[in-house]
Formats: C-alpha cells, sequence, structure tokens
C-alpha cells in the first residue's frame, strides 16, 4: 500500500473519531444541560408549589369570615379564585414534566393571583374595619337604650311610689272610733241581752289633699265566728275590685276640714253571742279605720 493512500486512511480514521468524539461530547454536554435545566425546574416548580400552597391556605384563613362579610359578591370572586388557586396547585403536584415556559407561566399567573388577593385583604380588612365600627355603634346603642329602658323603669316606679304616696295621703282617716253597746232607753247596755243598738262614734281627720265632697261612710260589724252582720245580702259596696257586705251607712259632706262626732247605729234584730267584735270603717275604697269591742254576757 503506497504511503499516500495510508496517511488519507489514517487521517479519515483521525477524522471520523474526532467526529465522533464531537458528537458524544455534544451529546453529554446536551444531557448535562438538559439534566440541570431539569433539576432548575422542578426546583422552580417545588418552589412554585409551596408558594401557591401558602396561597391556597390565605384563602382558607376566609373560610370562617365569610359570614362576617355580607357581601355576596365579594364571596362569590374569593370562591372563584380559590378554585383557581386550587387548580393551579394540583397541576403542579400532578404533572412532572412541566416545561420551564408554562413554569414562567405559572410564575406569572402567581404574582397577579397574590396581586388580587392583595386587593382582596384590603377589602376584608375594610369591611372588618366597617363591621367592627358597626358593632361598637350598636354595643353603644344597645347601652344607651339600656340605661334610658333603666331610666324608665326607674322614672315609672319612682312616679308609681309617688302616685301611691299621693293617693294614701289622700286617703281619709277615722280617729277615736268607739264602740258602745245601747239599751232601748239610750244608756250604755251592761248585758249583751240588754242591747238594742250599737252605737259607732269617730271623727275623721283634717285632709286637705282628699276630694272634697259627698262621701258614703260604710261600718262593717264583724262577729266572733267572722261573719258580718247585714240586714240584706245585697247591702253591698266596692272595695279592692270586688263588692262586700256593709252592716250600715252614712252619707257625709267632707270639706276637707276635721270632721268630728260622726255616729252609725246598727239595730240588733238578731241573736248576738258574747265575744270579741270588730267595727271596720270604709270609705273611697279604702279601710280608714277598725276598732275591736267586746259583748259581755
Amino acid at each position: 500500500m503506497k504511503r499516500s493512500n495510508l496517511v488519507v486512511i489514517i487521517i479519515a480514521v483521525l477524522a471520523v473519531a474526532l467526529i465522533g468524539t464531537g458528537i458524544f461530547i455534544y451529546i453529554q454536554h446536551k444531557q448535562m444541560s438538559d439534566f440541570k435545566e431539569q433539576v432548575e425546574i422542578d426546583k422552580q416548580r417545588s418552589e412554585l408549589e409551596k408558594e401557591y400552597s401558602d396561597l391556597a391556605a390565605q384563602y382558607d384563613q376566609f373560610e370562617g369570615q365569610k359570614m362576617m362579610f355580607n357581601n355576596d359578591s365579594l364571596v362569590e370572586k374569593l370562591d372563584a379564585e380559590k378554585v383557581k388557586v386550587q387548580r393551579l396547585l394540583e397541576e403542579l403536584r400532578t404533572v412532572k414534566n412541566t416545561s420551564s415556559a408554562r413554569i414562567e407561566e405559572l410564575k406569572k399567573e402567581l404574582a397577579t393571583l397574590r396581586g388580587i388577593m392583595r386587593h382582596y385583604v384590603m377589602q376584608i380588612d375594610s369591611l372588618n374595619a366597617a363591621n367592627k365600627q358597626l358593632r361598637e355603634e350598636n354595643a353603644q346603642v344597645t347601652r344607651r337604650y339600656q340605661e334610658v329602658a333603666q331610666t324608665a323603669s326607674q322614672l315609672k316606679q319612682e312616679r308609681e311610689e309617688l302616685t301611691e304616696k299621693v293617693t294614701l295621703a289622700s286617703k281619709l282617716d277615722a280617729v277615736g272610733i268607739v264602740v258602745t253597746p245601747i239599751d232601748t232607753r239610750g244608756k250604755v247596755a251592761k248585758r249583751i241581752k240588754k242591747t238594742d243598738k250599737i252605737k259607732i262614734t269617730f271623727s275623721i281627720a283634717k285632709n286637705v289633699t282628699a276630694e272634697v265632697g259627698e262621701k258614703y261612710l260604710y261600718a262593717r260589724i264583724v262577729k266572733p265566728d267572722g261573719d258580718v252582720l247585714v240586714k240584706d245580702r245585697a247591702d253591698v259596696f266596692p272595695f279592692e275590685d270586688r263588692e262586700i257586705n256593709f252592716s250600715c251607712r252614712k252619707l257625709i259632706e267632707f270639706t276637707g276640714d276635721e270632721l268630728n262626732d260622726v255616729t252609725m247605729y246598727w239595730a240588733v234584730e238578731e241573736f248576738l253571742y258574747p265575744g270579741e267584735y270588730r267595727v271596720d270603717i270604709f270609705a273611697d275604697n279604702y279601710k280608714i279605720g277598725t276598732r275591736s269591742f267586746i259583748l259581755k254576757e
């Protein structure tokens, strides 16, 4: 073989080897570059997954506050953005061959979503501040209402007490009540069987607050057994929202000044037995005096 041919062959072999080596180096470089790129993509995807998880957690924090927003439109927007974040997060978790271009898209989307989140946070903070102010105002109104209600209740009680005092002050007062059993000669009866009448004498004390004019005074004579002496069961007068029997009555003209020597009589027409009796005097729907007395056998 000629020397020139050998040189050509050697050169050809070296060229092929050089080309092969170049191709090998290129492939190795390409594989290393692809590997580094994939490692970087995986790193960025992991970082994005964490950032999307944090963003999703922020949306979850609003779940317990939705009832306080009182804004259906805001709640709907929050729910829509939350679904979007969860969908992108699921993509990052499940799609393993994510391209660098898609990673960049997800980064831009994350920046947009964060901006939207900041906007919602500002709205929510504003709503929370407004709700807090409303709660404080409601609490103030409630406290004020309670104070007014308490004041009104106190005024009502004071008015009722004052009315009661005025009413009690205007009540007539029977004083110096004397009950005397009288015989047929007008003398004091010593024995019960000699009693012809029961004489009741008293005075009406001065009272400038009482209503003046004609008034009926009623006397109830209560026997030892608690029964009332009456001539007719139809003889009744009003007292404390009911009608009760009276033994005798007297019409007087009250002027506000003291009225002395008011006398009422009960004619004895029934059997009386010895014991302690009681006379109660009434006027204007009030009991104005009482006196006990003994009838001896």
